[in-house]
């Protein structure tokens, strides 16, 4: 797919989560995440499964005192990794997220750098922007942002930030390298990038590769793990480290795979050994 497409694509698809949430705030209700452990089934019809937002959050690293202390209409269980429980905040500091969605680790954050520091949520999509200030203005949270950007031209100047991070959001990105270049340009000299986000162990099969609703799934723009660690390195970044790696829950692959057409011989090899081929890493990395 060309760039603008692959966008529009996730933009699309994001729209929809974030309209549906917004409904059921409005309603004064929270809608159960749908399906697969990462609840990206943004299909119109999709059949609900048992996982909800808060269990998929804490299956990847949140603890329940955390999910208690922001809105629970923050958390859509679209992570995979906790970036904000080694970022090693401080009372005053800068952050900005790349893909904020809902505002969920922006809260978390904002908790963290306190009145005299500041939060910046970016995020691509109009609709995720609406929903994430509504949360923050119904919760009152009057030291976090949300400005609407592509996370490949930051809207933020140089220099801006102590810390940059991310939730599963690059591997949607068409153009990695502009994202880490544009993370090393706002922050400030120490700065520091915590980044959550799935890669690959082993290439795709092209089935999965080009399906739309794999991409949206945060799997098939997925990039191999030594290109990943590559784009960080050729942005600049010094002191880069995974700090963990976790393997990704096969239910997540099958209910991707479930759209792909019968006939497809990943069904019977690929989704047996797809721990084998993706994988959720959190790495962190320097501005020197």
């Amino acid at each position: 797919m060309e760039n603008s497409e692959v966008r529009k694509t996730v933009r699309d698809a994001y729209a929809k989560v974030a309209r549906s949430n917004k409904v059921n705030i409005e309603k004064e209700e929270k809608k159960s995440s749908c399906c697969g452990s990462s609840s990206r089934d943004t299909s119109e019809s999709s059949s609900c499964c048992s996982s909800s937002p808060r269990d998929i959050s804490k299956s990847i690293g949140y603890s329940s005192d955390e999910m208690n202390l922001v809105p629970e209409e923050s958390n859509l269980g679209l992570g995979c990794g906790n970036p904000t429980a080694i970022a090693g905040l401080e009372e005053g500091d800068v952050v900005l997220d790349l893909g904020s969605g809902a505002g969920f680790d922006c809260f978390l954050a904002s908790r963290k750098v306190g009145e005299t520091g500041k939060v910046i949520g970016i995020d691509m999509t109009p609709d995720m922007i609406d929903l994430a200030r509504k949360n923050a203005q119904i919760n009152n949270y009057t030291n976090v942002e949300f400005r609407l950007g592509e996370i490949e031209n930051i809207p933020a100047a140089d220099n801006s930030v102590d810390l940059v991070m991310s939730n599963c959001v690059i591997n949607l990105s068409p153009e990695k390298q502009k994202v880490f270049d544009e993370a090393y340009r706002v922050l400030k000299l120490d700065g520091k990038i915590t980044i959550s986000d799935l890669v690959l162990l082993k290439p795709l099969p092209k089935s999965i590769k080009n399906n739309k609703t794999a991409l949206v799934g945060c799997v098939a723009g997925a990039v191999l793990k030594d290109k990943y660690l590559e784009y960080i390195m050729n942005a600049g970044f010094k002191d880069i480290e995974i700090v963990e790696e976790t393997s990704t829950p096969t239910e997540e692959i099958e209910q991707i795979a479930s759209t792909l057409p019968e006939d497809d011989l990943i069904f019977s090899e690929d989704l047996e050994n797809i721990n084998e081929l993706v994988q959720s890493i959190t790495v962190v990395g320097v501005k020197k």
